[in-house]
């Protein structure tokens, strides 16, 4: 029986969880999401939703094309980690190293349940709404290849959200501007001369360099940029190891920035640069320094955030601004290369209830609050202009 017949909302929302639990037990990495997609697509044909493919394992539909409205798209992702999962769930990951730690399972749910009450009201929808389900957001510039293949194609603004742990149960933020950071990556090489651990003074040791080059990254950001210009800088990975007796011809250090101000990118690549190649100087070894950009900065069109602002209100009441989250939350979305082509916004709503719902997103233990389903279906119907359901 095709599922484009009449559902009720509490049905629809019912097979919209257990969908999520689905794609929970099988998730699939960046770019591997073949599975995944396969049901993405079984699923919008039993719909009667036409869909085509893009971006290999992505896939683009669209409702009452015909429609005269704005053409707005909704934006759901579909990868997972590679995490060994730990939350002790009934639905935990069914493979091995691999996890939903992010919760696009359950945004891909939540796009399916407005998918299918958008499917039944399409004759009221007021423009076309095009649903993008995307690969490859976990550093996969999925969305940039969606771009590249047409899924923007005709589409005046689009929305997105991701689940945030930090934020309470029926809290979100959809600023103006600035809403989530760009980032990036480094790998410096440290390049000495290794030798007799009882001989440092015949060694360039790389080592000591390297500790030498943490401790001088580390207040980049402290001494060298302008307070008011949020940024982080890390080191992540020191790797020089060795026999216990033996100084290491190299050491390998690799980190991670994260920047609210686009222009902040340039700079703050050349001072990882120079103050490694000085540092290296001063202790005699070489350095070779490589920056990786990654994600700008995620920044809401003020007209699309005021209306999603709203949608949010009506959803969830008049506390539903009054997180104390700050923002730009420094974590990165590939959503940026949505938005740096047409308006939009980007939401994150809260998922802490208070019941094993705050594990931060990345972490073994992590676990998607499946009630946001409901809620953010909702919300995109709001923002579509389509009926909204009798209850909640």
């Amino acid at each position: 029986m095709s599922q484009s017949a009449k559902t009720s909302w509490k049905a629809l929302v019912k097979d919209a969880v257990e969908l999520r639990r689905d794609l929970h037990r099988q998730p699939e990495l960046t770019w591997a999401e073949q599975q995944t997609a396969a049901t993405i697509r079984e699923r919008l044909t039993q719909l009667d939703i036409e869909w085509r493919v893009c971006a290999e394992t992505g896939t683009v539909a669209t409702l009452n094309p015909k429609a005269k409205g704005r053409h707005l798209a909704l934006r759901a992702d579909i990868d997972a980690l590679p995490i060994v999962e730990d939350s002790g769930v009934a639905w935990s990951s069914e493979t091995e190293g691999c996890m939903h730690a992010c919760g696009h399972d359950g945004h891909t749910a939540a796009l399916f349940a407005a998918a299918r009450w958008l499917k039944q009201h399409e004759a009221d929808l007021p423009g076309p709404v095009t649903l993008l389900f995307q690969p490859a957001e976990e550093g996969g510039h999925g969305a940039k290849k969606m771009i590249e293949e047409g899924a923007l194609e005709g589409v005046d603004a689009i929305f997105g959200w991701h689940n945030w742990p930090a934020i309470p149960y029926g809290q979100a933020v959809c600023p103006d501007g600035t809403v989530m950071a760009g980032n990036g990556t480094f790998r410096i090489e440290v390049i000495g001369q290794g030798g007799h651990a009882s001989q440092p003074e015949l060694c360039r040791d790389p080592v000591l360099a390297g500790s030498a080059l943490i401790v001088a990254l580390q207040q980049v950001v402290a001494r060298r940029l302008p307070p008011q210009q949020a940024t982080v800088l890390s080191v992540t990975s020191f790797d020089a190891r060795s026999g216990v007796t033996v100084i290491p011809d190299r050491a390998v250090l690799e980190g991670s920035f994260r920047l609210a101000d686009p222009s902040t990118r340039a700079v703050l690549s050349e001072l990882i640069e120079s103050v490694s190649q000085s540092t290296a100087d001063a202790y005699g070894v070489r350095c070779e320094v490589t920056v990786y950009p990654r994600y700008d900065a995620t920044i809401n069109h003020s007209n699309e955030a005021a209306l999603y602002r709203q949608a949010l209100l009506d959803e969830f009441g008049d506390q539903a601004l009054a997180t104390q989250v700050a923002v730009p939350i420094m974590a990165s979305e590939d959503f940026s290369y949505y938005l740096q082509h047409i308006p939009g916004a980007f939401a994150l709503i809260g998922s802490d209830d208070g019941d094993g719902h705050d594990w931060p997103c990345h972490s073994p233990k992590y676990d998607f609050n499946d009630a946001l389903i409901a809620h953010v279906a909702r919300v995109y119907a709001r923002l579509v202009g389509a009926p909204l359901p009798t209850s909640k």
